[in-house]
């Protein structure tokens, strides 16, 4: 990297300052709702986010409301959003700063660390934004900006972990006058100048510290696998009377333990009954899914634990813990 440090960090920072996207939890240093947002920005779009981050915090304001949640409310909220564990060690976390804390968050690195689901980067993240403290946050979106600013030498002939080296290259650049803002440009630059693809490097404020500029190769991208399951869609009644038949899925299963979904196919089911077709995509597989339509007198032909079945009515869906291709399927068959 060439060029001087503070020319540098106030590039970066003036950039940010007039072209950072308007987002919500922008408008605050509210520990609690910068928490909730970095939670929910892990491995999920922005724009993903954007549909589920006020709705959450209208249903949970404050840490007590969230700490004083059950579980199943909280998935309720969380449903469509992915990577459920997030929800249910946040929902911890909040219980232990409650109980522990106060209801305030901790206010350095260090101790938010020792939270449930809270990791180096989350615990940066609402250390410097909310509090002020001097700690590098270091996303995907850093580390390539850090790679093409200094080159694959970065990475090489140090004998330390990328992880370490990173943390230590973003500290060297941190701006420790202003730590949250400079974070977030670095992963706002990241995000929509740096970008994986088709880097706008012609319009990059700190395109003179940067060593390569460009696309760097990459290795190919991990496969997806793919399966093929079948559900079903069971309705009784009409309007606000209508109820839709869910299947709980067991608590030791891998994923989404506890979550309710469609019942599987029973065997047998005649093609005929084909309601839809849905891509649903979970970590690395794509699942191909068949959605049949069955009458509901039809109920004892289903897979699965009758006990774990239950009808629910349509009004009352909301407040289930749906996994998102259940909400997925009700939505494009117009019940949600």
């Amino acid at each position: 990297m060439t060029g001087d440090l503070l020319d540098f960090r106030a590039a970066l920072l003036g950039w940010y300052g007039e072209n950072a996207r308007d987002l919500p939890w922008r408008r605050t240093r509210d520990a609690y709702v910068v928490w909730v947002s970095e939670i929910m920005l892990q491995q999920t779009r922005v724009a993903a986010v954007l549909e589920y981050f006020d709705r959450f915090l209208k249903v949970f304001p404050t840490m007590e409301a969230l700490a004083e949640a059950e579980e199943d409310a909280v998935l309720a909220q969380w449903s469509g959003l992915g990577y459920y564990r997030r929800a249910r060690m946040m929902h911890k976390a909040a219980k232990v700063v409650v109980s522990e804390y106060g209801g305030r968050m901790p206010e350095t690195a260090a101790a938010l660390r020792e939270l449930p689901g809270i990791g180096e980067y989350t615990a940066a993240a609402v250390a410097s934004i909310s509090f002020g403290e001097a700690a590098p946050v270091v996303d995907g979106n850093v580390e390539r900006v850090l790679l093409r600013m200094y080159g694959p030498e970065l990475l090489e002939a140090s004998g330390k972990a990328a992880a370490k080296i990173f943390r230590e290259t973003a500290g060297t650049l941190l701006d420790s006058q202003r730590p949250g803002e400079f974070n977030q440009a670095m992963m706002e630059l990241g995000a929509t100048v740096c970008t994986p693809k088709g880097p706008v490097c012609m319009v990059c404020p700190v395109r003179t510290h940067c060593r390569t500029q460009g696309e760097h190769a990459t290795g190919p991208a991990k496969p997806m696998r793919s399966r093929r399951v079948g559900y079903v869609l069971m309705v009784k009644g009409r309007g606000a009377k209508m109820e839709v038949l869910l299947q709980q899925r067991g608590n030791r299963e891998s994923q989404m333990p506890g979550m309710w979904e469609l019942p599987g196919v029973p065997e047998g089911l005649p093609d005929a009954a084909v309601l839809m077709t849905v891509r649903h995509a979970i970590t690395n597989t794509n699942y191909y899914v068949t959605v049949y339509a069955l009458d509901a007198v039809k109920r004892r032909a289903l897979k699965g634990d009758a006990e774990r079945m239950q009808w629910v009515r349509v009004p009352e869906l909301e407040g289930f813990a749906l996994t998102g291709l259940a909400r997925k399927v009700l939505k494009r068959a117009e019940v949600l």
